[in-house]
Order: C-alpha cells, then structure tokens, then sequence
C-alpha cells in the first residue's frame, strides 16, 4: 500500500547547528504512527518541517505521492495535513465558535463525512456548551479539545498532534484518547507525539524513536512492548 505520507532523508537545521541528519518515516492511510524520545531530541522539529515551518536541507517529504517540502504552510495544508501544536495555540480573542470557523475548509476528496460545527460538536459536547466563551477564557482540556476541533474542520486526511496530553488532567487526557482511538475506527491518519508510552502502545500501530535528530528504532506497538529495555534506553527521565 502506498503510504500518505513518505518523509525520506530528512536534514534541517537551525542555523548553523543541524538538528535532523537522517529521518525516515511514513505513514499509511488510516495508520497511527508515533514520534517517540526525550525533549530536544527532534520531534518538534519533524512537524516543524513537516508543514514547512522550518527548511528542509535535504531529503524529501511527500503526500500521496507529490513532493511537498518545497511549498509554504498553507499549501501543505491544503493537501490535507492538519496540526494540533504545542501549546494549543488557540486565538485567545476570538470565541470558541470562531476559533472552528476560522479554519473551516471544505475536501472534495473526501469520502466520508465531512467535518462541520455541528459534527465537531458532537464529538466535544463541551465545546458547544462553551461556544461562546472567548479561547481564553477556557480551561487546558477545553483549549485541547478546540485545537483538535479547528484542526478537523479543515477536513483532513493526516492529523499531527505535538504534545497530545501534555499538562492536561488525567480525566481530560482519557477523554483526549478516546477522541483520538475514535478518530482512528473512522480511518483517520495521525502522527501522535507524548510522553505517555503506555496509552500510544494501546492506540498507534507504529513507533518510531528519535535520539538527536536520527531514527534508532522503529517497530509495532506489540515489538515495543517486549523491548523494555528501548523505552528504558531512549525514552526514561
């Protein structure tokens, strides 16, 4: 099967100092795929180069077959990659009904249902009951909740989340993986970066581990589980 996505060779640097030397990943229609390691080790950095935030020195990163490493942001968008960033990033001044309609895109090449308010409202009912506080005035969950909900309103086919749980309570991050387990029966790509191991093993079909800018293991969720000594080696504080 020919993946959605194909990032090969992969260099970029901040500056003078190079931070990816060589990652190598892809990902399936419909497959959940991981971006494992410690702070600082290249994750970020990935995405970053991913939606053309930052420049690809070399290597090539390609959806559905078509390079796209050389385009800006908002056209790699538009061939249906989605972020949820660190931090969520909502607009603070704009209600939470109009953080989702600023983003809204309608995919012709979708073949499901599409993603609109009423949709998004349903999958985070708590968005709708806040819809009109202001994307400050809400809390870290709600703010979580929203940056997924605008993220799908673009209708994507590739959904990328740095930091998916990250400083949320622990009820709000079963809520936040189980939005994401859903999304995945209905056949949505993501690429998931976390610090939480145990729940990515339960839900992606794939890890890869990034120590300083390289790919050093890759492998199922089930391989994963019976290397203790990779999460140990890469992965332990």
């Amino acid at each position: 099967m020919t993946p959605f996505l194909s990032v090969q060779g992969l260099q970029a640097s901040y500056g003078h100092a190079q931070a990816l030397f060589d990652i190598s990943f892809d990902v399936g229609p419909g497959e959940v795929v991981t971006l494992l390691g410690r702070n600082g080790m290249g994750r970020s950095t990935t995405v970053k180069c991913l939606f053309g935030m930052l420049p690809v020195a070399s290597g090539s990163v390609s959806v559905a077959g078509a390079r796209v490493d050389h385009l800006p942001s908002h056209r790699i968008a538009r061939q249906g990659l989605a972020l949820v960033p660190e931090g969520r990033q909502v607009f603070p001044n704009l209600t939470v009904e109009e953080n989702l309609v600023a983003t809204a895109r309608d995919d012709k090449k979708s073949r499901g249902k599409s993603w609109e308010l009423g949709r998004v409202y349903a999958f985070f009912p708590r968005l709708k009951e806040r819809r009109g506080n202001l994307g400050s005035q809400l809390s870290g969950g709600e703010q979580q909740m929203l940056a997924i909900g605008r993220a799908l309103m673009t209708n994507p086919r590739l959904l990328v989340l740095d930091e998916a749980t990250e400083g949320l309570a622990p009820v709000i991050r079963n809520e936040i993986w189980r939005a994401l387990a859903d999304l995945k029966k209905e056949g949505l790509s993501q690429i998931v970066i976390d610090k939480n191991v145990k729940a990515l093993m339960g839900l992606a079909d794939r890890h890869f581990v990034i120590e300083k800018g390289r790919v050093v293991w890759q492998g199922s969720s089930d391989e994963l589980r019976g290397r203790p000594e990779i999460v140990h080696q890469y992965l332990g504080v």
